[in-house]
C-alpha cells in the first residue's frame, strides 16, 4: 500500500508509546529514505458496531433530536474521516451482521431474521461460505470478533442450533473470539442479586437509595464481588446511591447490612444483570474454547466498558508483523435500557444525576405512566449513547491511534496510523428511543424492524491513512454488504478469486469513495430486507404474541413474557395477566388483533410483515411488504383464522435532507396498490416505478429460489456448491455425529428437510440426488 507522506516525522508521547509501537506506523519525510517496515506493512482494521443505532441519534448528520446525546468521540471520527449520508443496513440484527462478513443480501443466505433459539442452522452463517475472515487470511491477516455479533445460534437449552458449539466462530474464520451468542444482554435483573427480594423491587437492578424509595433503598450496606472480597458502602457527598455504585464496580449490594465472614447464601452471583453482567464465550485459532459466566469477576462490570477492554487486550498481543482486523461490536444501545456508570457521563448531561429515573414512581399505569416511560427511554438512551462514545474514544486511545487533549477531547489524527477505522450501525434505533423532535423528526413506528428509512438509515463512518481530504461526506448510496468488499480492497484481497463465480457476491466496491473524492456513484440502487427464518419444528418452546403498540406491530418471535416486556412489548402469550386473554394465550396476531379491536374498534395494530423489502434509487423508494391476513372476530377472539399472505407495494418520495429529511411515514405514500401498483402516476414517478419493481421482482425471484433451495431446486447440496457429491455425503457425516440431543444430531445446514434434525433421513436425500447440478443464481 502506498504510504501517506507528513511533513515531520511522528513523535509519541511517552504514556502512548507502549501502544503506539504496536499500532502507529511512521511517515517518511521528504528527504528520500526508505519507509519504515511498519509503514510498507498492510493496514490493520478496526470495525466498530454499534447496536440499534440510527442516523436519528448523531449531530454530526444534522439530527438528533431537541436533546441529542453527546458524541464528541464519533464526531472527531466523522471529522477525521469520512460521513456517508445514504448508508442502508437491513432492518433488524443478524442479517445486517451476516452482509458484514458474507457480502450477500439476507435472502442470498436465509438468514432472513434476528436468530433466536427456535430457528434452525439453516437460518445462520454457513461454514462453507468464504466468510471476511476466510478471505483476509489470504492476505496474512487474523481476525478477533469481540462483544456483540449474533452471527449464530444460542447455546441455551439443547443448543439446539449450535452445531459446532463454542467453536462456531472459530469455524466460520475467526482466529479469535471473545464475545456472546446472544443478541442482546440479558433482562435487567429487578431483585439487584438478591435471591430474597421480590421481581419488580428494583427496577434499574441495582438497590435505591432511601431519597429514590423509601421503602426498599437503602444509604448503606455491604458490597460483595465475585473475587470473595466485601467492602462496606455507606451515602456520601461522593455516593449517592450506595447500592449503584456496588453495581457499577461488579458487585452485589447487601442493603443495611455489614460484611460476613462468609458471604450469605441469598446473594446471587449467577443472575445476569442486563449491562452490568456477561456471558463470555472465547474461542482460539486452535479450536480450543471456553465460556465465561456472570460468576467469573471478568464478566461483571459496564458491557460497553468490558467490551472495550477485551478488544485492547486482544490488539496489544497482537505482532507487529502481522496485520489485523479486529471487529467489535458494541451491545448500546439495544434493550434493556440501563443506566450506565457516573463516570462514564459528563456532571453536565441531562439526566445523569436524576433520581427519578429508577424511581418506582415513573411506572404509573396508564397514559402518563407511557409519557413518563418514553422520556425515561429517551434520557437513558442518551446516558447510554455518551458512556459508549466515551468507551470508544478510549478504545482508540488505548490502541495508540489517539490521545486525550488537555481537555478531555480526543485528538485523532488517522493520517499518522497504520489502522482504518469503520464505524457503523446495524439497524436503525429501536422504537423507544428515536428521535422523533427536531431537527430530523425521526419515526418511532417505523423504526427498527422496518424497512423504512428510521428503520434502515444508519451512520457509517470510516478513517485512515488512505483517505483522501477527510473531512467530507459522501452523498452517494451504499449498502452493508458493500463492506465486505471495502474490507477486502483495503486488505488487497480479490473478492472474485476468493469467491466461486458461479455464486456471486451482492457487495459492490467502496474502496474508490475514499481514495478518489470526485467518486460518482457506485450503486445505483440500495436494496434492503428482512423475512422469516427457518423455524425449528423439533422445538418444545413455542413463540407466542407479542405488540410493540409504539410500532403498531404485533409479532410471534419471543417465545416468553420477559423477552417481550423487554422490548417494551405487550405480552398476549401464556401468563399474560390481560383479562379476556386465554391462560394459555393466544397463539397468533390474528387473535391478538381481534381482541385488540373488541376494546378499540379504531386500534392500529397490524400484524408485522413475514417478508419486507425496500429499494431505493436515492430519490424514490419502494416498499414490498408480504403479511398474513386473518378473520375478525371481536366476540371469539379465539376463533380468528388465518386467510392469505397479501403483498403490498408502496411508492414514496426520500431525501435525507438536514434538518428535516423526507421520510417514508405513514400517510405519505405516492401510491400504494396490492399486489402491486396500478394507479396513474406521472412519467418522472412511472420510470422510477418501473426501475424499482423490476429489481424487487428480481430480488423476490432470489428469495423465492434460495428459500426452496434445499426442499426444491438443489436438495442434498447442503454446502451450496451446485453440486451433490461426495463432499456433501462427507459433511453430513460430520455434522451428524456433532451436538448430539438423545442420540441424535440437532439442526445444521445439512438437515436437509429442515426437521430440527441431522440424520439418516438427510443422507437418504443426498444419495438420491448424487450427481445433480445446480444453479446458484437466478437470472435477471
Amino acid at each position: 500500500m502506498k504510504t501517506i507522506p507528513c511533513a515531520k516525522p511522528i513523535i509519541l508521547c511517552a504514556a502512548a508509546a507502549a501502544a503506539s509501537a504496536l499500532l502507529l506506523s511512521s511517515c517518511s519525510d521528504d528527504s528520500g529514505a526508505k519507509p519504515s517496515p511498519q509503514a510498507q506493512q498492510k493496514p490493520n482494521i478496526l470495525f466498530i458496531v454499534i447496536d440499534d443505532f440510527g442516523l436519528d441519534q448523531l449531530t454530526s448528520y444534522g439530527y438528533g433530536g431537541a436533546v441529542p446525546p453527546r458524541t464528541p468521540n464519533l464526531t472527531a471520527i466523522a471529522k477525521a474521516g469520512l460521513q456517508f449520508r445514504n448508508a442502508w443496513a437491513m432492518p433488524t440484527c443478524t442479517p445486517t451482521r451476516a452482509t458484514f462478513f458474507t457480502g450477500r443480501y439476507p435472502s442470498s443466505t436465509n438468514i432472513l431474521n434476528a436468530v433466536v433459539s427456535t430457528d434452525l442452522a439453516n437460518s445462520e452463517i454457513s461454514p462453507y461460505e468464504v466468510t471476511l475472515p476466510k478471505l483476509l487470511r489470504t492476505q496474512g491477516y487474523t481476525s478477533a470478533l469481540i462483544g456483540k455479533m449474533h452471527l449464530t445460534g444460542s447455546d441455551l437449552g439443547t443448543a439446539a442450533n449450535l452445531p459446532y458449539g463454542h467453536q462456531t466462530m472459530w469455524k466460520l474464520g475467526w482466529d479469535y473470539f471473545d464475545g456472546y451468542l446472544d443478541g442482546a444482554p440479558y433482562p435487567i435483573d429487578t431483585r439487584a442479586g438478591l435471591a430474597t427480594v421480590a421481581e419488580g423491587t428494583y427496577k434499574c437492578g441495582f438497590v435505591s437509595n432511601t431519597t429514590m424509595d423509601p421503602v426498599n433503598g437503602a444509604d448503606g450496606g455491604a458490597c460483595y464481588f465475585a473475587t470473595g472480597s466485601c467492602e462496606s458502602i455507606t451515602r456520601s457527598s461522593d455516593i449517592v446511591t450506595p447500592g449503584r455504585s456496588c453495581m457499577e464496580r461488579g458487585g452485589i449490594f447487601d442493603p443495611g447490612q455489614s460484611c460476613q465472614g462468609a458471604r450469605p447464601g441469598y446473594i446471587d452471583f449467577s443472575a445476569q444483570n442486563g449491562y452490568y453482567t456477561g456471558e463470555f464465550i472465547q474461542s482460539w485459532a486452535d479450536g480450543t474454547s471456553r465460556k465465561v459466566t456472570a460468576t467469573d469477576p471478568s464478566a461483571r462490570g459496564y458491557r460497553s466498558t468490558m467490551e472495550t477492554d477485551r478488544a485492547v487486550a486482544w490488539a496489544r498481543g497482537q505482532s507487529t508483523d502481522t496485520p489485523w482486523m479486529m471487529s467489535v461490536g458494541y451491545s448500546a444501545i439495544h434493550a434493556p435500557l440501563q443506566v450506565p456508570p457516573l463516570s462514564l457521563v459528563s456532571e453536565s448531561t441531562p439526566g445523569r444525576n436524576d433520581n427519578l429515573l429508577c424511581s418506582p414512581a415513573s411506572d404509573i399505569e396508564g397514559a402518563p405512566g407511557r409519557i413518563t416511560a418514553l422520556i425515561d427511554d429517551h434520557i437513558v438512551t442518551n446516558l447510554m449513547v455518551e458512556a459508549m462514545d466515551k468507551e470508544i474514544g478510549r478504545l482508540l486511545v488505548e490502541l495508540g491511534l489517539a490521545t486525550w487533549n488537555g481537555d478531555g477531547t480526543l485528538n485523532y489524527q488517522p493520517e499518522k496510523t497504520n489502522t482504518v477505522v469503520v464505524v457503523m450501525g446495524d439497524n436503525g434505533t429501536y422504537v423507544n428511543s428515536v428521535k422523533f423532535t427536531a431537527p430530523g423528526r425521526f419515526d418511532p413506528t417505523r423504526a427498527k424492524g422496518f424497512p423504512y428509512q428510521t428503520g434502515v438509515s444508519v451512520p457509517l463512518l470510516v478513517a485512515g491513512p488512505i483517505v483522501k481530504e477527510p473531512g467530507r461526506e459522501v452523498a452517494h448510496q451504499v449498502s452493508s454488504p458493500d463492506l465486505y468488499q471495502l474490507f477486502a480492497e483495503i486488505a488487497g484481497a480479490d473478492v472474485k478469486a476468493g469467491v466461486p463465480a458461479n455464486r456471486p457476491v451482492d457487495a459492490l466496491p467502496m474502496l474508490a469513495y475514499l481514495t478518489n473524492p470526485g467518486q460518482g456513484a457506485i450503486r445505483s440502487l440500495n436494496f434492503s430486507e428482512m423475512g422469516t427464518n427457518f423455524t425449528n419444528p423439533a422445538s418444545d418452546i413455542t413463540p407466542q404474541p407479542c405488540v410493540v403498540e409504539a410500532a403498531n406491530a404485533c409479532f410471534t418471535i419471543f417465545p416468553n413474557k420477559a423477552l417481550c416486556e423487554d422490548q417494551s412489548g405487550v405480552w398476549y402469550g401464556a401468563g399474560s395477566g390481560l383479562a379476556g386473554v386465554p391462560a394459555e394465550g393466544f397463539s397468533q396476531c390474528g387473535q391478538v388483533l381481534s381482541y385488540r379491536k373488541a376494546l378499540d374498534a379504531d386500534d392500529a395494530v397490524d400484524v408485522l410483515p413475514d417478508s419486507q423489502k425496500a429499494v431505493s434509487d436515492g430519490s424514490y423508494k419502494l416498499v414490498r411488504l408480504n403479511r398474513k391476513t386473518y378473520t375478525v372476530d371481536t366476540a371469539n377472539p379465539v376463533n380468528s383464522a388465518y386467510v392469505e399472505n397479501r403483498n403490498t407495494d408502496e411508492l414514496y418520495r426520500i431525501d435525507m435532507a438536514v434538518p428535516d429529511p423526507t421520510l417514508d411515514r405513514s400517510g405519505s405514500a405516492i401510491a400504494t396498490g396490492s399486489p402491486t401498483i396500478t394507479a396513474a402516476l406521472d412519467a418522472q414517478a412511472q420510470q422510477a416505478y418501473a426501475t424499482l419493481k423490476a429489481e424487487m421482482d428480481l430480488r423476490d425471484r432470489v428469495a423465492a429460489y434460495n428459500y426452496s433451495y434445499d426442499s426444491l431446486n438443489c436438495p442434498g447440496d447442503g454446502n451450496r456448491d451446485g453440486v451433490v457429491d461426495q463432499k456433501d455425503l462427507d459433511n453430513w457425516m460430520e455434522l451428524s455425529r456433532l451436538n448430539l440431543h438423545e442420540g441424535v444430531a440437532q439442526s445444521s445446514w445439512y438437515d436437509l428437510n429442515h426437521d430440527g434434525k441431522t440424520d439418516n433421513a438427510d443422507r437418504a436425500i443426498i444419495q438420491a440426488n448424487l450427481g445433480r447440478s445446480c444453479k446458484l443464481t437466478v437470472a435477471g
